[in-house]
């Protein structure tokens, strides 16, 4: 086969009362407002008579014209940077239900498995040459943990590439990624969703909306998922979701949003796959005679080494991955006029992960110990460590955000204009697990593992780590109109952070033994700083449908910035001391709305650099001068072609290099390539309606050679899988309406049962398997 990581807690209190107070001091007159000015508005003889939209004969359900933010205030056609925005329409015809699933729409993403023999969990999303995990938001504010994310409860999920310090504040290079939600509106409507399908797939949605009055409406969202994975045994995926949104002043000037998400997850976690006896496989024990796969001779000699089955499961059916994550979010908005809006958002957000995974490590191929050893074993009696790995993590966000949108002449000139003030207190705790002193996990058979093995739980230890950022921010966001071709964009933001980190460790045994084994010692670090990000652009349209655009951002990203976690280390990215990661982004580009404004066609090209990262000089001196490029050109086209035919494509080219890097010790990465960073990616869907109303819908992804590692000095021939292989994907779909308000779908992927690694670990000694052929069938309901 080819197949192809009490001080503070009394200010924390303090500030948590603060924000609450504000949120609901703000709450309880703007909703009395807004039902006076809903009475004031029935008797308004003037008032406008309700306007029912529909569809005209050409709809494109895919392409969106605005992003949900209110930070930008103009059309995508006019917005100038690469921002791509994912419909529910589409990803629900996919039958796409994770936030992972959801981003194959868009080229130049890969996902990660762990480095350092852990194995990542959620959403490890690796975009334009960096790790974006710490940049997901949803509805704007930061969303923290590594979990992975159900879009029961989403409108759109946006993407927007190149860093963007003036839009959130401290972030990747890469940019970031916003989930819209779901809120309550004026119409009336009920959807539900069954679906079954392969790998004991079961999925059932609800969808309501319904008026509490004129002015005020309420919404939920119900999920409940009971599912395994295809081809993987005792792998499950587990979850429960609610999402309410109440809405009071709709249609008014004052309209308040009061919504509560809530989800728990209960799976059990996969380890992965050995990557034994696939393309690039290496092992030291065949050194000894090159010329065939087992030397020695024997009943094996000269044979091909199989792998393993892609089925075999190496933990234990106790393993667990539980996931609970809420938030309660409170905004307030109200038309001072109608050029000028203020909005107050307030969220509490809170979420926790309690898991226990088995790791697949290194493979003893030999038996016996000492002089009694043979050189290689009958692979059939081959072993492979395990590692036992737990993680307790709490995170927990409280933000109090103010804005302020307008629109205003000065000299002439039209600035659109979305300014405002953020209070942010984000934290995370993670409480250390380890195997009991002097407990190993026994080896599991490659070829035949066992759960009924004995297992060992690892404990708590009574280390942990505890760390927490403060920001408060501003930011200024113009759009300059010019006259009606030229426009200019200039934002920026400052921000004050203070990042806290209280680190408790566990005294080991030490020569001389001056403290106690098992005696606890602490430790705090604290770092604080002053972050300024800004962006600029110019754009011109030669037609009004259309757009030319240069634009170049900036973004910072402090120690401790991406887990809240510092560190003395001097040669640590995270030592206070050291300066904040700098990521810039340079882009000319075009965006054009075409037949009607129904299709849009958007071409960019970009060089994207971050710098002040970690590097060794030639002397070995550990210095903050590391720096990383990614050049490239991303192409899109979404929206409706005709009536009937609607398409969602994009292709990404990226040259990736490590222009400042290590130049001494064994991990030269110096004039590397970024890894996890693939040459070309590619990503379509499209779908027709037939005239009886039968839908047909397909799609392909193409994923080029990603490279696992970026040192210079690997000898290829003696190193195990280097890379993941390119691979095609290749999916389909088909939907009938049965009435005009159930409608049933099929969606088939991997139509060609392609064999492909989907994600692969640092070291290259695991894996996990792409999704093979498999059905999910469904039922729509909606009226």
């Amino acid at each position: 086969m080819a197949f192809i990581t009490a001080k503070k807690h009394q200010q924390v209190a303090r500030f948590n009362t603060t924000l609450l107070a504000s949120a609901f001091a703000l709450a309880l007159p703007a909703t009395v407002a807004a039902e006076q000015q809903a009475d004031a508005a029935a008797k308004n003889d003037t008032q406008l008579d309700a306007v029912v939209v529909t569809a005209d004969a050409l709809e494109a359900k895919y392409k969106a014209e605005k992003a949900s933010s209110t930070k930008l205030t103009q059309p995508l056609v006019n917005t100038p940077q690469t921002l791509v925005v994912v419909k529910k329409e589409l990803f629900q015809q996919q039958a796409a239900t994770t936030l992972s699933d959801t981003l194959r729409n868009t080229p130049g993403i890969t996902m990660l498995m762990g480095e350092n023999g852990n194995t990542a969990t959620g959403d490890s999303i690796f975009m334009r040459g960096f790790d974006t995990q710490g940049s997901i938001f949803v509805d704007g504010i930061r969303d923290l943990g590594t979990i992975s994310r159900d879009t029961f409860n989403t409108e759109q999920v946006e993407i927007a590439k190149g860093p963007a310090g003036a839009d959130n504040g401290r972030g990747s290079s890469s940019g970031y990624i916003n989930l819209s939600s779901k809120q309550a509106s004026q119409e009336e409507f009920t959807s539900g969703n069954l679906t079954l399908g392969s790998g004991s797939h079961k999925r059932a949605t609800v969808d309501l909306n319904r008026q509490l009055s004129d002015h005020s409406a309420i919404r939920v969202n119900l999920l409940k998922q009971d599912s395994g994975v295809v081809d993987r045994d005792e792998v499950e995926d587990d979850k429960t979701g609610i999402a309410s949104s109440l809405a009071l002043g709709l249609g008014t000037a004052t309209r308040t949003y009061l919504n509560f998400f809530h989800v728990e997850q209960k799976n059990l976690p996969d380890g992965g796959i050995p990557t034994v006896g696939l393309e690039g496989y290496y092992n030291a024990a065949f050194d000894a005679d090159p010329s065939s796969t087992f030397p020695n001779g024997g009943p094996n000699a000269g044979k091909t080494l199989a792998p393993v089955d892609t089925g075999n499961f190496y933990g234990s059916k106790n393993d667990f991955d539980d996931v609970k994550a809420t938030m309660v979010t409170a905004k307030i908005e109200h038309d001072l006029n109608d050029k000028t809006t203020i909005r107050n958002t307030s969220r509490f957000g809170q979420s926790s992960q309690d898991y226990l995974l088995t790791g697949v490590n290194a493979i003893t191929t030999t038996t016996g110990t000492g002089a009694a050893a043979v050189a290689i074993a009958d692979p059939a009696n081959w072993t492979i460590s395990r590692s036992r790995q737990g993680k307790d993590q709490q995170n927990q966000i409280l933000t109090n955000q103010t804005q302020l949108n307008t629109s205003v002449e000065v000299a002439g000139l039209t600035h659109d204009i979305s300014s405002g003030i953020e209070f942010i207190y984000e934290s995370q705790r993670n409480k250390t697990l380890a195997l009991p002193t002097g407990t190993t996990q026994v080896a599991a058979n490659l070829y035949n593992p066992s759960t009924e093995d004995i297992f060992v739980n690892p404990l708590h230890t009574g280390a942990s780590t505890d760390g927490s950022t403060l920001t408060s921010g501003v930011y200024l966001l113009d759009t300059i109109h010019l006259n009606e071709q030229w426009q200019l964009n200039a934002s920026g933001r400052f921000e004050h952070y203070k990042t806290e980190t209280d680190i408790v460790t566990i005294q080991g045994a030490a020569t001389p033994q001056n403290i106690p084994v098992g005696t606890k010692l602490g430790s705090a670090v604290e770092a604080s700083d002053n972050l300024v990000s800004y962006k600029l652009g110019a754009l011109y349209k030669p037609a009004a449908n259309g757009s030319v655009y240069l634009s170049y951002a900036t973004s910072q990203l402090p120690p401790g910035g991406a887990n809240f976690t510092l560190s003395e280390t001097a040669n640590n990215i995270n030592n206070p001391n050291l300066d904040p990661q700098k990521g810039t982004n340079l882009e000319l580009g075009t965006k054009w709305d075409l037949l009607n404004d129904k299709l849009a066609l958007t071409a960019a090209v970009f060089k994207s650099t971050n710098k002040n990262e970690i590097a060794t000089d030639p002397d070995g001196t550990a210095v903050q001068v590391g720096e990383r490029e990614v050049r490239g050109v991303e192409l899109g086209l979404v929206g409706a072609i005709t009536s009937a035919w609607q398409v969602s494509a994009g292709a990404a080219y990226m040259d990736s290099e490590i222009t400042r890097g290590n130049r001494s010790g064994t991990n030269l990465t110096d004039g590397g390539v970024i890894q996890w960073t693939p040459e070309v990616t590619f990503t379509l869907w499209n779908s027709y309606e037939l005239p009886m109303g039968l839908t047909l819908g397909g799609g392909v992804r193409y994923v080029d050679t990603v490279s696992r590692s970026s040192n210079t000095a690997l000898n290829i021939a003696k190193t195990s899988v280097v890379e993941v292989p390119e691979y095609w994907v290749v999916d389909a779909m088909a939907s009938y309406p049965v009435t005009p308000y159930v409608d049933v779908q099929l969606n088939v992927y991997n139509l060609l049962d392609e064999e492909y690694m989907s994600a692969l670990n640092n070291g290259g000694s695991r894996y996990y398997l792409g999704t093979p052929r498999s059905f999910r069938l469904g039922v729509n309901v909606q009226f």
